[in-house]
């Protein structure tokens, strides 16, 4: 069955099964392999895409339930929350091993979009869901604590 949906702003045309899951779309018909994939039971968030705005895990949702455009790692970068935040990884020095980074994220800038202001209680709620294997967890709110600062002195 041939679906369409839409990526970073680009519309595809995908003839797979509905049940095939989104990250499989994503990273083997589409080619964007910088969504991981960690765990396939969305327990880590490796592969942490928005759909809609939203923060989801794209292994865990069938393309068949897509419900909005798709925004994936090499599609953020302009909006307030993402640039503040892909500053903040550097400064902060986040990334490790790197691979939990593309979904730590674009879970951190689902947060700072709908919370510009976090707590340290919202940064564990929203985070939760995102393992890191270096435990680079200190430098991941300290990265999401100067985002969130970056984005009131703009």
């Amino acid at each position: 069955m041939s679906t369409s949906l839409t990526i970073n702003g680009t519309a595809h045309q995908v003839d797979l099964p509905e049940d095939v899951p989104l990250l499989w779309v994503l990273r083997d018909e589409i080619g964007l392999t910088g969504t991981k994939f960690g765990c396939g039971v969305a327990a880590c968030g490796a592969c942490t895409v928005h759909i809609g705005g939203e923060a989801v895990r794209s292994c865990q949702v069938a393309l068949g339930d897509v419900w909005d455009e798709v925004t994936t790692i090499e599609g953020v970068g302009t909006p307030d929350a993402m640039a503040a935040v892909q500053r903040a990884w550097v400064q902060e020095q986040v990334a490790q091993c790197g691979y939990c980074q593309s979904g730590q994220i674009m879970q951190a800038t689902a947060l700072l979009t709908e919370n510009p202001d976090p707590t340290d209680e919202d940064i564990n709620d929203a985070m939760q869901g995102n393992l890191c294997r270096c435990g680079t967890y200190p430098r991941i709110r300290a990265a999401i604590k100067s985002a969130s600062a970056m984005m009131k002195e703009a």
